[in-house]
């Protein structure tokens, strides 16, 4: 490989912060490899088509001889784990799968790089959640959660996102091993998967606003978020990795908004003021335990590593809305000069050209 250029290796390649990762890093120079699970995934021709660039290896986190082999393969200067099942009503459903993926995976790919002999040589990110924090007010600081607050998660993602964690600090401390980890609050974008309640949300308003459908189901619609855009959070966990020593950091907005205020804003940006009428409350929806509020505090990673977001909350629905909608007129066929069923004051981007992700 080129001594000159840099390699990294990603695993969840096929997720919103891997796809966005893949993109900056590639403008930076790197050669990027990416983690794929299984011969027919279907979000392969995806990848392939939005990041070219990307070379895929095949192998699973759950798999400890893939991981091996796709480090020696890659002999990555970096690996990002993103690779989890990492919607949390999922989770419970599904608690021993999450386990095995989210936190056992994470054992895996510390152990792939340990055991393959490059403990000194690869940096390593390791995803940490929010979702460790678990939103109680007795151990929430006023300003929002920061890397000294205490956890108490509250799904079975949140408890297997903390054995991570903490396995990989444990790693960073036992074998001097290079391992960060960035405690992430929920950051969005136009590549979020559609079974995120924000995704979920925004398609359904281009849908609406198109006549596509009608209603959009909901669960409840009272818990806060801090609200980021990916791209933003991205950028920091590359600074994160730039860093001189390995450390935590939290990166959020101090912000905090309800799912109420999303809904608000996103119909507004379709002419609708009361969104009310068009979404429906489903009781399946609904977790077995719910996180109230969340609210992070990233002022050591504004202090340390110079980070600062660039995309507001308003701006980071104006996105996702207008993204959608381009995306609608495109798989349905529908030209951009064919009145809406509802004025909107969005103009979305050509329907030739996919919106420019940062």
């Amino acid at each position: 490989m080129d001594g000159s250029r840099r390699t990294a290796l990603i695993t969840g390649i096929t997720g919103q912060d891997g796809g966005h990762l893949a993109s900056l890093l590639h403008e930076k120079g790197y050669r990027v490899f990416g983690l794929i699970r299984g011969q027919h995934n279907p979000r392969r021709d995806d990848v392939e088509r939005d990041l070219p660039f990307v070379e895929l290896l095949e192998g699973d986190v759950t798999d400890p001889t893939s991981l091996v082999r796709a480090v020696e393969t890659s002999s990555p200067d970096e690996l990002y784990n993103f690779a989890a099942i990492s919607h949390v009503g999922y989770s419970f459903n599904h608690p021993t799968l999450t386990m095995e993926v989210t936190g056992k995976g994470v054992l895996n790919v510390l152990e792939a790089v340990r055991l393959s002999g490059r403990a000194e040589r690869t940096k390593i990110y390791q995803a940490s959640t929010s979702e460790m924090f678990g939103g109680m007010d007795y151990s929430m600081p006023g300003s929002g959660y920061n890397e000294q607050s205490q956890f108490h998660p509250r799904s079975p993602y949140g408890v297997a996102k903390l054995y991570g964690h903490w396995i990989a600090k444990n790693y960073r401390e036992s074998y001097g091993m290079f391992v960060v980890c960035g405690v992430l609050f929920n950051h969005e974008g136009e590549r979020r998967g559609t079974e995120f309640v924000t995704r979920k949300i925004t398609r359904a308003v281009a849908r609406i606003h198109l006549g596509l459908q009608d209603t959009i189901n909901l669960g409840v619609l009272w818990p806060k978020r801090d609200w980021g855009y990916a791209g933003d959070y991205v950028r920091g966990i590359w600074m994160m990795m730039q860093h001189h020593e390995p450390d935590d950091f939290v990166l959020a907005t101090g912000e905090a908004h309800s799912i109420e205020d999303f809904l608000a804003t996103a119909f507004a940006k379709i002419g609708v003021g009361d969104w009310r009428p068009y979404v429906t409350f489903d009781p399946a929806l609904t977790r077995a335990a719910e996180v109230d509020n969340l609210l992070g505090d990233s002022s050591k990673a504004e202090q340390v590593l110079g980070w600062r977001r660039e995309v507001g909350f308003d701006d980071l629905v104006t996105r996702m809305v207008a993204h959608d909608l381009a995306d609608q007129r495109l798989r349905h066929g529908i030209s951009p000069l064919t009145p809406p069923v509802v004025p909107a004051d969005v103009t979305a981007p050509p329907v030739e050209t996919a919106p420019e992700l940062p």
